[in-house]
């Protein structure tokens, strides 16, 4: 008999020998021969649905199945475990025939154009993993209930960007295999509940869910994303939220929150986006808002469009990684903290609409990466430092609607980066500086509503991209500049134009972040309400991008040129107020799309052309008395002459109406007061009272 130990060797050996002869059998290669009911189902389902782009042409009998267009099968079995379909372009419903996948384990038919409701049979891939059904615009209806207990080993659900509906069912937060889930952008409602899940990535926005926020107890170990933003959900922000530990992004913007923040709520220095904007919010910023500020990873802070109060916390300017800080619509008071320039990583920063005071402060030339910097509609007062030059990276200068005075300073030549510069609403004074011309890649400008004079430069209009100049509400005087007419691309219709200009903040793991400046996408140029005087240069018209045109205002003469035909784009135009000749030129009349038109108080005369489109706008000829409307036969073989109406014609006055000429009222006056005297004089009553002797009174 063997002893235990020579059992226990021999064992050992026979086990062994039993690998080794597993390994050198031949495994089944079922990659060319798929097992025949999966084969079946697949050619099945792509007989069913439309495939435009060919992208399952691969599947055929006739090529290998390791060549089929988003399957893979298992070694072992032979049996289809992936089915990997996204951004194919196909479209149709989800057919009953996929159900016959019973040992599919990922699912993914995201970025598609797939309709109708999920298939019931789906709950019988019980080893199903992975659910992607995101980015279908056409799957709609409820969620069904079974999707939350069908598969014990599913851990990724994915049905956002679609139209589903009604509550979030139960089974899902009952769910305990769940790790991630993303319903967001549909049209959910209801309350959310807690989650029995360990959940690490969660995102419920853009729905139409309410009620208050929960605490996630249950993933306060493993949350490490949480968007809820687009909702309806109110009260006010968990101080709960402190307990994950993992959170990297928190995103609760776009709700109905109120409440001030707790001095409580300080999240873990891991959180890299903080998103609370465009809620009810009230009361001071916390100085504190993560913990260990000096290890604080928070790269993006967003508390703009809510009622918050106080200064600007000064433990702000110590979080060393931010990048972007948004506070602006609010009603934050104080100064800007001068120690901002510590923020070297900032790239994007708007304080807007608030109420602070001060100067733009000198600091801010430390933030030397800053690309957006937004401080309209505030208090700010003193002049602009010259110092800002050392921001060689911004692109957008916002400081509009403040009481800031002085001069344009040359140094800003050194941003030579912007794009987009608003100093608009300001007591600026001077000339428009040099230091502008540097900035060649500008989009928008505007000074309006200043006190800057001078003539205007030849080189305004000579930007490539420049797609927006409002210099209205100034003094400037001279003649507008004819040149340089050639050189912008949207203002010659060679481009389109942009409505934002943005800035991407890189995270962890590759993942980016866009912010944006947004512009008005209407190509436009407006010198209005200055003392210009000249005529209006024929290269002006030349502009076939242009959307609007606004030179009222002004001491503009001569005749409007001609040449309007081929300004396509133009929307309003308006040339009031000034002392224009000449007559309304004919291609006015063919601008299809032309929505706002104003030539009143010129001096124009002769008739206006004819045709439907000019005649939606008829107060756009008032104040032209000689200028003829309608009956212009008379008119158009003599014009009339200074001071007269135009005769055989309707002329258009201060209001519109038509006026008896100035011969014809004189001699009407003369004759009847001759005839009056006469008829008085013939009256020996009325001689006698007229003559009667003057008494005098004591």
């Amino acid at each position: 008999m063997l002893s235990t130990s020579e059992m226990h060797s021999s064992l050992s050996l026979f086990v062994s020998f039993f690998i080794l002869f597993s390994l050198l059998q031949p495994i089944p290669c079922f990659s060319d021969s798929l097992f025949t009911s999966d084969q079946q189902a697949l050619i099945s389902f792509k007989s069913q649905i439309h495939d435009p782009k060919l992208s399952l042409s691969s599947w055929s009998s006739r090529n290998p199945v390791t060549n089929w267009t988003g399957v893979s099968i298992s070694n072992r079995t032979g049996r289809v475990v992936v089915l990997d379909l996204a951004g194919r372009s196909l479209f149709g419903p989800i057919t009953t025939v996929l159900c016959n996948l019973s040992t599919l384990q990922i699912l993914i038919l995201s970025s598609n154009s797939f309709v109708g409701p999920i298939p019931l049979c789906l709950a019988q891939l019980k080893l199903l993993r992975t659910l992607d059904l995101s980015k279908n615009a056409g799957l709609q209806g409820p969620i069904p209930p079974w999707i939350g207990n069908f598969s014990a080993f599913l851990t990724k659900l994915d049905l956002s960007y679609n139209a589903f509906l009604g509550e979030i069912p139960y089974t899902i937060f009952e769910m305990s295999s769940l790790i991630y889930l993303d319903l967001s952008n549909n049209q959910l409602v209801g309350n959310i509940q807690e989650f029995k899940s360990t959940l690490n990535y969660l995102n419920l926005g853009h729905n139409q869910l309410d009620g208050s926020v929960p605490c996630f107890s249950r993933s306060v170990k493993f949350l490490s994303f949480l968007n809820l933003a687009g909702n309806a959900l109110s009260g006010g922000i968990p101080t709960c939220f402190s307990s994950l530990k993992l959170l990297k992004e928190l995103n609760l913007s776009s709700n109905g929150l109120q409440y001030r923040i707790s001095p409580r709520f300080i999240l873990s220095h891991r959180v890299e986006i903080l998103d609370l904007s465009s809620n009810r919010l009230s009361g001071p910023i916390p100085g504190s808002l993560v913990q260990n500020p000096d290890k604080s990873r928070l790269m993006l802070v967003d508390l703009s469009r809510n009622q918050l109060t106080g200064e600007i916390p000064f433990e702000l300017t110590n979080l060393r990684n931010l990048q972007a800080l948004s506070l602006s619509n609010n009603q934050i008071s104080g100064k800007i903290p001068p120690s901002i320039g510590n923020l070297t990583y900032l790239q994007f920063l708007d304080l807007s609409f608030n109420l602070l005071t001060g100067s733009v402060v000198v600091g801010l030339a430390g933030c030397f990466q800053l690309s957006h910097l937004n401080l309209g509609h505030n208090l700010l007062t003193g002049e602009i430092w010259p110092e800002l030059d050392a921001l060689d990276g911004l692109r957008v200068l916002d400081l509009s609607s403040n009481q800031i005075w002085g001069e344009i300073p040359l140094p800003l030549a050194g941003c030579k980066s912007l794009e987009v510069v608003d100093l608009s609403g300001n007591n600026l004074t001077g000339e428009l500086s040099g230091a502008i011309l540097k900035w060649q890649n500008l989009r928008a400008i505007s000074v309006a509503g200043n006190r800057l004079s001078g003539v205007l430069p030849d080189w305004i209009f000579s930007f490539e991209n420049l797609q927006q100049i409002d210099l209205s509400n100034n003094s400037f005087s001279g003649f507008i500049p004819d040149g340089n007419f050639n050189v912008s691309l949207k203002l010659n219709g060679f481009t389109g134009s942009v409505n934002a200009v943005t800035v991407s903040l890189d995270l962890a793991k590759g993942r980016r972040f866009d912010l944006g400046y947004s512009i008005d996408r209407v190509v436009g140029i407006d010198i209005s309400h200055n003392e210009l005087r000249g005529a209006i240069p024929t290269g002006l018209l030349g502009f076939k991008g242009l959307e609007y045109l606004n030179l009222s205002c002004n001491h503009l003469d001569g005749q409007i040129p001609v040449g309007f035909d081929k300004m396509t784009r133009l929307r309003k135009l308006d040339f009031s107020h000034n002392g224009l000749t000449g007559q309304v030129p004919h291609g006015l009349s063919e601008i299809k799309g032309l929505e706002v038109l104003d030539l009143s108080y010129n001096s124009l005369s002769g008739p206006v052309p004819q045709g439907d489109r000019l005649r939606r706008f008829p107060g756009a000829f008032a104040g032209n008395p000689r200028l003829c409307l309608a009956g212009c036969a008379a008119a158009e073989a003599k014009l009339p002459e200074e001071g007269d109406t135009g005769v055989g014609g309707h002329s258009v006055g201060n209001e519109g109406k038509s006026f008896v000429s100035v011969g014809a009222f004189w001699i009407s006056a003369v004759t009847s007061f001759y005839v009056s005297l006469v008829t008085l004089l013939c009256s020996s009553k009325a001689r006698g009272y007229i003559f009667r002797s003057v008494r005098p009174e004591f």
